[in-house]
């Protein structure tokens, strides 16, 4: 009998997916496309690897256990999977065409939606991945400005001008590497002090989990205007999700150019660079940003849908309705409980679960919550990033879930043998920083 959304008296079986694990081990580098989908951030051992379908905010591991997905795809999924408008959207354009030898009327649509909605988004163009996206804002700043160096604070894809600045730059050449700088979060001394005559873009991302302080975001954008820097907020989080317009709406600030991803199409591919007339005029002759893809009709045609309905259904109203249950209720259940040791962080759309490393391993005690929570039918990577599926039953199934593996966690903190409790390998610790992000940046020549 396969696992469902329940408690279930045992952990999933999950031969299908350690079979095709044991055939893809040399076949595909890493296993997986995606580094927080890959195995290293599941309990390997007790964690489903494949998923083979999903419907709503739930979905199917190919041995047939059903989970509560807390992930959603690691962001696109705003809506849900297989959501109905989106799909008859995209099997009406499937019935035209995907791509075509000339432009698709829309990208005139989606691009008319975009500048009503964003602030700022004067010009919009298309992409697939977010790292296309930025790369093509850096790209353009340095044009419009005739600077080089790079400030960057949070995670911008896996392009060379970013990976340059983390652990994992073997192959970028060190004249790439010597253009890429980082700053501090909610520090403006830290990132006035690391501006100079040859910086060309500030890019960070708004938020990940930490608040800033009051107007941080406002006085990172007139620094940036009084050193003739361009400002581009990589609004792949918090675009439609913590507004409809993200980050520049709900902080009202004008960025120079925004970029956005994820959440626009709900699973399909696109990306977009929106921002001022002036500097995305130089993508006309001056910058070369094209692909064969960017104008592809199908995820086009589900970004107008999707975009229409995350408007229609006031739907950052919803993920913070319930973001805020999912956040508050955690801190609740551990606070009766007496774990001042863990806290949920963030704002309502989209939270994170935190563990103190004073009492014991954090990688261990996150991987106990993880291994009892999947047992429990619900797919828990350490985030409560929501869509508009999760409805109020889903919601109160996870916190019925914590209010029965918290006890546990306690437990194991406090025999101090939480280690011992697993019945697989750790998850390994994450590539992507969730606060401070890098905050050691080189020193400037």
């Amino acid at each position: 009998m396969t696992n469902g959304v329940r408690n279930n008296p045992n952990y999933p079986t999950i031969e299908k997916s350690n079979d095709l694990y044991r055939r893809a081990t040399g076949l595909i580098p890493a296993y997986t496309q995606t580094l927080a989908k890959g195995p290293g951030q599941y309990v390997n051992g007790v964690a489903p690897k494949y998923l083979e379908r999903g419907k709503g905010c739930h979905v199917w591991d190919v041995d047939g256990n059903e989970y509560i997905d807390l992930n959603m795809a690691i962001g696109p999924l705003s809506l849900g999977y297989g959501y109905d408008k989106v799909d008859q959207a995209i099997r009406e354009q499937l019935e035209r065409g995907i791509t075509f030898s000339l432009m698709s009327p829309l990208e005139v649509e989606v691009a008319e939606l975009m500048r009503d909605i964003v602030p700022g988004a004067e010009s919009v163009r298309y992409s697939k991945t977010g790292c296309d996206a930025t790369t093509a804002a850096v790209r353009l700043a340095r044009a419009f400005t005739g600077k080089n160096k790079v400030l960057c604070c949070g995670y911008h894809g896996w392009h060379d001008w970013y990976i340059a600045v983390t652990d994992r730059n073997r192959g970028i050449p060190e004249a790439t590497q010597n253009l890429s700088y980082t700053f501090e979060y909610d520090n403006l001394d830290h990132l006035a002090d690391s501006i100079d005559a040859d910086t060309a873009c500030v890019i960070l991302e708004p938020v990940v989990f930490q608040k800033p302080k009051p107007n941080y975001l406002r006085e990172v954008k007139k620094l940036c205007e009084s050193r003739g820097v361009l400002l581009i907020f990589d609004e792949m989080w918090t675009g439609f999700r913590m507004a409809l317009g993200g980050a520049q709406q709900y902080f009202d600030v004008r960025a120079d150019l925004a970029v956005f991803s994820k959440a626009v199409a709900n699973g399909m591919p696109i990306s977009m660079i929106t921002g001022r007339a002036d500097v995305m005029k130089l993508l006309d002759k001056d910058v070369f940003f094209f692909t064969t893809f960017g104008g592809e009709a199908l995820s086009l045609a589900a970004a107008k849908a999707t975009i229409e309905e995350l408007r229609d259904q006031n739907v950052p109203a919803f993920l913070a309705k319930q973001g805020a249950k999912l956040r508050d209720g955690y801190n609740q259940i551990a606070a009766e409980l007496g774990m001042s040791f863990t806290k949920a962080i963030g704002y309502e759309f989209r939270s994170n679960v935190t563990f103190d490393g004073t009492v014991g391993n954090v990688l261990e005690m996150k991987s106990l919550v993880q291994q009892e929570m999947i047992k429990r039918g619900v797919l828990w990577g350490g985030f409560h990033n929501l869509s508009f599926s999760h409805k109020d039953e889903d919601v109160a199934y996870v916190l019925s879930a914590y209010r029965e593996v918290l006890p546990m966690l306690k437990r194991a903190v406090e025999e101090k043998n939480v280690g011992a409790q697993l019945k697989g390998t750790p998850v390994e610790p994450v590539f992507r920083k969730t606060a401070n992000f890098n905050v050691k940046p080189r020193n400037k020549p």
